[in-house]
């Protein structure tokens, strides 16, 4: 999806020169005013920059549009009432540059004068460029600018140009602002040009239309007959055909460009730090893997037809699929745990994090185990068109309350490649048509997964009933078809929830921090509770189930045990962190948050008074800003280890989480131990589903009316008995 990291744009660690280019409609207001606060946003980016050592030239538009609102409003001040009567001429373009010029220059200098970062102005006309003794000062003036960290700001001088039209190119030379910057990342050898506009990206219409979609790399032969245009820019003379014209020039001549937004924040860092966003220009795209994309709407039409046919099948034959699948991944162990240890082997190289590589690795025995967990699960009662309930309405007329597949879901999971496995299970089961899309660091695993268990399916329902999504790219496209799918369900991080929650329709059901706590009360049977702490957090740390933050009764100070536990944990490599008690009691650094999942051996510890203030902690710390986009925002698994049953009991039924234990590990909370066969994801969330989904979390409900004829006609002839009858 649309700002994860593109491996496409892996060149952007090698940029060191960067020409910002500033639409006039970033520049300004609808009004025709400055946009103030979008260019301190823009001039914070760039002092942010200036400071990481990039050397930044800045081209910005502008001038003439804030110098035409200014002699604007200086002649209704001058007017009289007879001259406000006639009919009104435009205002000189070339008067209205030189004013505004000082406008935006004024402003510049006094934004980047309070981030204590020196700017100069340059002001350019095409016929300079062709003295050759010009360019040669004009790289050399630059050059001293940048080395003394000075910004250099770049406009067209259209107070004395001497261009008749807007769009005349009579010199060959440039023709706009967008064009100057191509010229001049050539002329200064820039590593990237960056055009900034008041929309995404290039899109393959008019960004107003739904039917457009944003084009993240641009290709030439394939996209230059594709694209409609829209109107241009509602103040500049350019708009996105001049972008695109520029942004083709400068890329055909070595220099990549990116045409973004200039009105979200950090789009600029974002862009040098590989994220997918916006529309790269690069002279190697044609040359890359085109993959033909398959349209994100066709996919999802796909999963839904095949799942009618998995849902017309019966019981037995849908449970003989998943044997079929759980074979099927058996014999392809060898090819499957190859691919799986390239990923392994590339995300170690990449220096990702220990606890991502452990989630992505399949361990020996874990095909063995994912293939049993796929029988146990075929095994299980037909979850499908269970009557729930049966209520005779009245004589002869009888309500079915039945299960019923929610539809297509889309899951989107990061790192774990296992997840592909339980989830398409869990999906085939409960009948319903499945999209996925995991991480790129797991993409060979995916591959091979989605494969084998694709060709396991018969015919008869077909092997669209699980799409692979590959590229980040379709996600935003997906995530807008509220009208064919019904559910999406993100397995990853805090920060992956919250993207797709705002940038869906669709009902989403996850959750996003895994906040585990165990609390030891004083009444514990202390080796009990030793064992439970330990497995709570070394048995698997990478898992949203392990405990992050242990609760302690003050009283097991005194009792010596707080000592004995932390020594234990810091033997088996846990790194601990302290609350304000605990920091200074045992000498450890202060947790910057109580609301930090480590995912790793790491853990905060903490003292407190009681139960009370244990439950206390857990229903403050154990929520979360942003969880669950369903209602609710309810903690993952918390346990107690107590002998004292009134105080358990307390526990179990004050703390608000998804999952309470009493005398036992949080790393039960799974659907496997559940006895579910697999999960989709932990809920977190008080609606449809809570905890470890399973088969069940995946269903809905219909109901089905059975009758001899009757009809309402205002209720004269029915006698409402409402009779439970047994299902």
């Amino acid at each position: 999806m649309e700002g994860a990291v593109d491996p496409s744009r892996s060149f952007m660690k090698n940029v060191k020169r960067v020409i910002i280019k500033v639409g006039t409609a970033v520049v300004t207001r609808n009004d025709g005013r400055l946009a103030v606060g979008r260019l301190g946003a823009l001039c914070e980016q760039i002092k942010q920059l200036n400071s990481l050592r990039y050397d930044i030239i800045l081209v910005s538009s502008g001038a003439v549009g804030i110098g035409r609102q200014r002699l604007r409003f200086r002649k209704l001040l001058n007017s009289s009432f007879s001259d406000l009567q006639k009919p009104e001429h435009e205002l000189d373009g070339k008067a209205c540059a030189a004013v505004g010029q000082n406008s935006l220059m004024a402003l510049y200098d006094t934004l980047f004068t309070q981030l204590d970062v020196t700017s100069a102005q340059l002001l350019v006309t095409d016929n300079d460029f062709r003295d050759e003794d010009f360019r040669k000062q004009l790289t050399e003036t630059v050059k001293s600018l940048l080395a003394l960290k000075v910004i250099p700001v770049f406009n067209e001088n259209d107070a004395v140009s001497t261009r008749k039209a807007p769009y005349e190119d009579s010199s060959g030379i440039f023709w706009d602002n967008d064009s100057l910057s191509a010229l001049l990342a050539l002329e200064l050898k820039a590593d990237l040009l960056v055009l900034l506009s008041d929309v995404e990206g290039l899109y393959s219409g008019p960004p107003t239309d739904p039917q457009s979609k944003l084009i993240h790399t641009y290709n030439k032969e394939r996209h230059q007959s594709e694209i409609t245009f829209g109107d241009k820019s509602r103040v500049g003379r350019g708009g996105m055909t001049a972008k695109v014209k520029a942004a083709v020039n400068a890329a055909e001549a070595g220099i990549p460009v990116v045409i973004t937004s200039g009105f979200a924040a950090e789009n600029i860092i974002n862009v040098l730090q590989g994220q997918c966003i916006g529309t790269l220009f690069h002279k190697d795209a044609h040359e890359w893997a085109q993959v033909k994309e398959v349209d994100a709407r066709e996919m999802a039409i796909a999963a839904r037809e095949c799942s009618r046919r998995l849902q017309a099948l019966s019981s037995d034959e849908r449970k003989q699929i998943l044997y079929k699948i759980a074979d099927a991944l058996e014999a392809n162990e060898k090819i499957i745990t190859t691919e799986n240890e390239a990923d392994v082997t590339t995300a170690q190289e990449a220096g990702y994090e220990k606890s991502l590589v452990d989630r992505l690795a399949l361990k020996p025995g874990k095909i063995a185990s994912l293939a049993n967990n796929m029988r146990i699960i075929a095994n299980m009662e037909d979850p499908i068109c269970r009557v729930l309930k049966r209520t005779e309405l009245a004589d002869g007329l009888i309500l079915e309350k039945t299960s019923s597949p929610l539809g297509v879901l889309l899951i989107v999971f990061e790192s774990r490649p296992d997840a592909l496995v339980q989830i398409a299970s869990l999906a085939i089961r409960s009948g319903n048509g499945l999209l996925l899309k995991g991480g790129k660091e797991a993409k060979r695993s995916n591959a091979i997964l989605h494969k084998v268990i694709t060709e396991a399916i018969p015919d008869t329902v077909g092997g669209k009933l699980i799409g692979l999504v590959t590229s980040r790219e379709e996600i935003p496209e997906l995530l807008k078809l509220d009208d064919v799918i019904d559910l999406v369900i993100p397995r990853g991080s805090n920060k992956l929830v919250s993207q797709i929650k705002s940038s869906t329709k669709i009902p989403v059901l996850g959750h996003a921090d895994g906040i585990c706590h165990v609390y030891v009360d004083k009444s514990a049977n202390l080796e009990m509770a030793r064992r439970i702490v330990l497995d709570a957090k070394i048995d698997y740390p990478a898992a949203c189930n392990a405990m992050e933050t242990l609760l302690i009764h003050r009283d097991l100070i005194e009792k010596s045990w707080l000592n004995d536990i932390v020594l234990d944990l810091q033997t088996e490599g846990v790194i601990l962190f302290g609350g304000p008690i605990a920091s200074s009691l045992l000498n450890v650094p202060q947790a910057h948050s109580f609301h930090h999942e480590y995912s790793s051996l790491a853990c905060t510890v903490e003292i407190v008074d009681d139960v009370y203030a244990a439950i206390d902690h857990i229903n403050l710390y154990g929520r979360h800003v942003v969880v669950f986009c369903l209602i609710g925002n309810i903690a993952h698994t918390d346990s107690i280890i107590a002998e004292d049953n009134e105080v358990a009991s307390v526990f179990l039924r004050q703390v608000d989480s998804a999952a309470v234990f009493h005398n036992a590990s949080t790393r039960f909370s799974d659907g496997t131990r559940f006895g579910l066969g697999a999960e989709v994801g932990i809920s977190t969330s008080r609606i449809h589903a809570r905890g470890p989904v399973g088969v069940e979390g995946l269903l809905t409900t219909r109901w089905i009316l059975k009758g001899r004829g009757q009809i309402v006609d205002g209720d004269r002839g029915v006698v409402y008995t409402h009779k439970d009858i047994a299902a």
